[in-house]
């Protein structure tokens, strides 16, 4: 029986200089959902994710990525990954619901051979997508600005392409769909995905543990186009 392992990208945490500023473009022009506040951080998700959070906006001196994490299927899939990641030379941690934030489920952490620090989490608390069981609309009647329903794919730099994208394709189970490829050889752009979209994440040559963007998905065209007047508004 084949496993299922790791099923999609799950939430990232940024960091940003100006929480208060960073939290009122994300809520009210990007449009997400703020689910909780504390001190220093503010969770968001899309108006149609189920899970509690999919991105987590943590007060920094500095722009950047403090880290990003995948969805794993079922909760042994995190010993069996675990198994994978350190027979391939790399340590692991453990973390217990509720260690990293009050909605965490169990998770697995490792520093990628990128420079990125990676979570494979299972069990993050769900809170629904606010709409009724029966009969719902088609989306809640209280959404702002761009209001994306969901987290789409994550783009990163790291130094080593090859390594990093063998990394995760013989460790991690990724396939590859997409590569630029340069004169040498050696792999400049790759794109992986484990829920046979284009590609869940993409690595493109560049500093170690750099960050390049986030993308939430809108289901067409037009959405497309409103996104991009709001922006201009």
């Amino acid at each position: 029986m084949t496993s299922n392992g790791i099923l999609r990208l799950s939430h990232a945490d940024v960091r940003v200089p100006d929480l208060q500023l960073a939290t009122a473009y994300y809520a009210e022009v990007v449009g997400l959902i703020v689910t909780r506040t504390d001190a220093n951080r503010t969770f968001l998700k899309g108006w149609d994710e189920h899970q509690h959070h999919s991105l987590i906006l943590t007060e920094a001196p500095t722009y950047g990525l403090n880290s990003m994490a995948f969805k794993v299927s079922e909760f042994g899939e995190l010993d069996r990954l675990a198994e994978r990641i350190e027979g391939f030379g790399i340590t692991t941690e453990r973390f217990e619901p509720g260690d990293l934030n009050p909605a965490s489920g169990s998770v697995v952490r490792f520093l990628s051979p990128s420079g990125h620090t990676i979570d494979l989490e299972h069990g993050q608390r769900q809170v629904g997508n606010g709409l009724t069981l029966i009969n719902p609309p088609p989306a809640p009647i209280d959404l702002k600005g761009m209001h994306p329903p969901r987290l789409d794919h994550i783009f990163l730099l790291c130094e080593d392409v090859d390594g990093t994208t063998a990394f995760f394709k013989d460790v991690l189970e990724f396939r590859l769909t997409e590569q630029v490829v340069a004169d040498d050889g050696h792999q400049l752009t790759t794109f992986l995905e484990r829920t046979h979209t284009p590609h869940d994440i993409a690595f493109l040559t560049g500093p170690d543990g750099g960050f390049h963007h986030l993308a939430y998905w809108v289901d067409e065209w037009n959405d497309l186009r409103t996104a991009a007047d709001t922006c201009a508004y």
